[in-house]
């Protein structure tokens, strides 16, 4: 038998950075399925899942939607004035209590977790040329952790330092049900997906092709418009 058909186990849990936790296969196959099931609804709208067209034209390779708040380069809205000038769905509970324990699992604190009160979720559809480029999370108001839901296609997660986006940087595997937390020192740290590897989804939660990858935040912005 080939060499290449062998693989070494994943380990459970892995602090690729201070405050920075990768949990291999967190999420169940049911979960995966209910995620994907209510993507594409997000997707068909009110705003519908676009490619974001950046402040000096450039449009990004991902499709995202959002819900809670709308994110557009570089600030969040309750409407998507850059789309169709529509309020985003609503951001779900049951979103942020899935965000509560992926948190506590990560950090090994469920009372801190509780307290943990994410309001939006951005989500992005890589196909198989997709890509995004190093950069920070600082559009939100609020230092508390990101939360990253990866299903589908594996990729590689380019995680680098706060500072800049040169080395040093880690490159870390993402499969279809990885849970990445992100929080404390390196809640700004840049990162990125310079690859995504196509013929590896997860026709078990209904996503065969392509990858999707939900961050949830707490934008910090209370009742702000």
């Amino acid at each position: 038998m080939s060499e290449g058909l062998f693989r070494l186990p994943r380990p459970a849990r892995v602090e690729v950075a201070p405050g920075a936790v990768h949990l291999p296969g967190w999420l169940s196959p049911e979960r995966r399925r209910e995620l994907v099931t209510a993507c594409r609804e997000w997707a068909r709208g009110p705003v519908p899942i676009r490619h974001t067209v950046l402040p000096g034209g450039g449009v990004m390779s991902v499709r995202s939607v959002c819900v809670g708040w709308h994110w557009q380069p570089y600030r969040y809205t309750r409407v998507a004035s850059d789309v169709n000038g529509l309020p985003v769905a609503p951001f779900p509970e049951w979103l942020g209590a899935l965000g509560r324990a992926a948190l506590a699992a990560a950090y090994g604190d469920a009372d801190a977790a509780a307290s943990y009160s994410p309001d939006t979720a951005l989500i992005n559809f890589y196909d198989g040329a997709a890509k995004m480029g190093l950069h920070q999370d600082k559009d939100e108001r609020s230092p508390a952790p990101v939360v990253s839901f990866s299903i589908g296609d594996s990729c590689v997660f380019r995680f680098g330092n706060a500072e800049h986006r040169g080395r040093p940087y880690t490159d870390v595997e993402l499969v279809s049900g990885d849970l990445f937390v992100f929080g404390g020192p390196s809640r700004f740290a840049y990162h990125g997906v310079p690859k995504v590897v196509p013929g590896t989804g997860d026709p078990e939660a209904g996503l065969a092709r392509g990858r999707l990858n939900i961050t949830l935040r707490e934008t910090g912005l209370g009742t702000d418009t």
